[in-house]
């Protein structure tokens, strides 16, 4: 089949688009009376479009470029397969394949398959990798990375969130980081110069409270962890070892906590952890826990707890299921090789706050 037509006809109507686009922007640049123009903007990429050369200087009510568009603001509908780029402010939605970058405020809603950039404002950001932003009290929703000034809404990143005052929420998969927060942080890791709430695994503030501590439960295993959070939450992380196994002997845990009341000396706390027991041979041993913790504080840096657990494993070694004579309630699937069990068990340690 011979497509040479075909090539032939695709090329000149491509050529004859483009020259009209040109045509049309040169007529309207002979016609300009000002820079103030709010005008609707149709081409190709910049100059090839229906504001041509003058595109840069033009406030737009509608714009709509198969490639990138310039202007010089925005006042509604934006749409680009590639890019829009906006000089000043930008109001109303900006829609583009890659990026969308605003001189100045967006105030509106931006869509980008990669990234936004703006100066800031109380708009909208929606990015499949980052929104990075100067200044900005508006909502941020990015698949990678958030960055932005004064957060008064709401971050969300899959993996991190930056801002430098915070007074709304940040959630992120793994980082959140903000200067100085009265708001929200929910993430694996949360640091702060001043802290709100902060609510993970890993809370770093210079008024939030730290302490390791060395603990000890039925099952035999030693723990040593990480403790870190505010006045409420707090999180927990630790490694440990299981003095009775001779397999499954490393053990590894994270969780929350919560302060249910704080009177002098005595604490009262309740922790929801997750841990395990490791051969790093293939099999497996994982632990829910609740625990009740009754805490004294011996000294202002020296505490003592012990307290009851309420506990769910799920274990497909024999050592496992053994480590536990008396369970609530048990049972097996997979032809008896996956057992799992409730039982009551305890815990009590030391920990030393810093």
């Amino acid at each position: 089949m011979n497509l040479k037509p075909y090539k032939n006809s695709i090329a000149s109507a491509i050529i004859k688009v483009s020259a009209l686009l040109l045509m049309m922007g040169t007529t309207k640049n002979i016609f300009a009376q000002n820079n103030d123009r709010t005008r609707t903007n149709i081409g190709l990429f910049y100059p090839l479009s229906s504001n041509g050369r003058n595109a840069p200087r033009d406030t737009n009510t509608f714009s709509f470029n198969l490639i990138a568009g310039v202007s010089a603001a925005e006042q509604g509908f934006s749409i680009a397969g590639f890019s829009n780029v906006v000089h000043h402010d930008a109001r109303g939605f900006q829609i583009a394949g890659f990026s969308n970058h605003i001189g100045n405020n967006a105030d509106g809603v931006m869509v980008a398959g990669f990234l936004n950039t703006y100066a800031g404002g109380n708009g909208t950001a929606i990015a499949g990798f980052a929104n990075i932003a100067r200044n900005s009290s508006g909502i941020q929703v990015a698949g990678f990375l958030n960055k932005g000034g004064n957060i008064s809404s709401l971050q969300v990143a899959g993996f991190m969130n930056v801002a430098r005052d915070l007074k709304g929420t940040q959630v992120a998969g793994f980082l959140n980081i903000a200067k100085k927060s009265k708001g929200t942080q929910i993430g694996f890791i949360n640091i702060a110069d001043s802290a709100g709430t902060q609510l993970g695994i890993i809370n770093l503030a210079k008024n939030s409270e730290k302490s390791f501590g060395l603990s000890i439960d039925e099952t035999q295993t030693t723990m040593l962890s990480f403790r870190s959070g505010g006045n409420v939450f707090y999180g927990i992380v630790g490694i440990g070892h299981n003095f009775n196994n001779k397999k499954q002997k490393y053990a590894y845990e994270a969780g929350i906590g919560a302060h249910l009341l704080s009177a002098g000396i005595f604490r009262l706390k309740t922790e929801l952890i997750s841990s395990g027991l490791e051969s790093f041979k293939g099999d497996e041993y994982l632990k829910s826990s609740f625990y009740l913790l009754p805490a004294l504080k011996i000294t202002k840096s020296i505490e003592i707890f012990a307290g009851p657990s309420f506990n769910f494993i799920n274990t497909d070694t024999e050592e496992g299921r053994n480590m536990i004579k008396n369970y609530v309630s048990s049972w097996t699937r997979n032809n008896d090789r996956d057992f799992y069990g409730f039982y009551f068990g305890y815990t009590a340690g030391i920990q030393v706050h810093f």
